[in-house]
């Protein structure tokens, strides 16, 4: 299975299902951004603290996998200079549509996480990416294309899952309520699931997950270069709490600094 372009389609479909991650920001939130009142969720229920992006104004922020008309538009309504780069073509609607509502200069960028060939070396001053690197078969080409992209002094603030949350049998947590744990780590959809399952995932538009070491998510953005100055934990929202997610936080963001020697906090 070619999964980039699977979970094009999957994410076009979510589009259709009104997945939260797809549902754009309203004009409420932008006007209270234009005067400087704004929040940035990587994660479902935990802002970034302010204290990482103190000012966006005049600086070129690239919001890498991060389509849906959320982070995009409130950063550009912020002062921010906006590329929103995405796999779907559907969730880059979205942040066009937010930009024409709202009178926002944005640019949306159809493309691989892993492959920002489009982007010459120091392009943006900082990266916002979301939960996506999920949908990555390999997490480390991604810290590296990262790396390369920001300037020195540029600031990655990147939000990816507990691993942990992949190690549960999905299944017998639905059928019985009993936490099951069933997989190893790394985890990979395309290694794991049965042709019928792969089937069903092709039918309904459900995107393919991989689960990824902590190894490959932290250690992976220090092997790129980043100095990690940050780090905060989040959970589920309450309607979508998983197996583990009761007893151990689902979402892990860190800020990692591409530095010049000088660490800023």
């Amino acid at each position: 299975m070619d999964v980039l372009d699977h979970n094009r389609k999957a994410w076009n479909r979510q589009v259709e299902k009104g997945n939260p991650w797809t549902i754009p920001v309203d004009s409420d939130t932008i006007a209270d951004a234009r005067r400087g009142k704004w929040e940035l969720y990587l994660t479902p229920t935990r802002p970034v603290p302010r204290a990482w992006l103190p000012s966006v104004q005049g600086l070129d922020v690239l919001c890498l996998a991060s389509g849906g008309g959320q982070q995009g538009p409130v950063l550009a309504a912020a002062g921010a200079r906006v590329t929103v780069l995405d796999n779907s073509p559907r969730q880059l609607e979205r942040d066009r549509e937010v930009a024409a509502r709202e009178g926002l200069r944005l640019a949306a960028v159809e493309g691989d996480m892993a492959n920002l060939a489009m982007f010459a070396d120091g392009s943006f001053d900082r990266i916002v990416h979301p939960v996506s690197n999920v949908f990555a078969p390999d997490v480390r080409p991604v810290w590296r294309e990262a790396y390369r992209v920001l300037r020195t002094g540029g600031v990655l603030i990147a939000a990816f899952d507990n691993p942990i949350v992949h190690m549960v049998d999905e299944e017998e947590w639905e059928r019985s309520r009993s936490i099951v744990v069933k997989y190893a780590l790394p985890y990979s959809d395309a290694d794991t699931l049965s042709a019928t399952e792969k089937k069903r995932f092709l039918e309904e538009g459900i995107p393919m997950e991989f689960g990824h070491t902590l190894e490959a998510q932290i250690g992976g953005q220090c092997e790129a270069g980043f100095v990690i100055t940050g780090m905060y934990e989040d959970g589920d929202r309450p309607e979508d709490r998983r197996p583990l997610t009761g007893f151990s936080p689902a979402f892990i963001v860190t800020r990692g600094e591409k530095s010049d020697g000088i660490i800023r906090r």
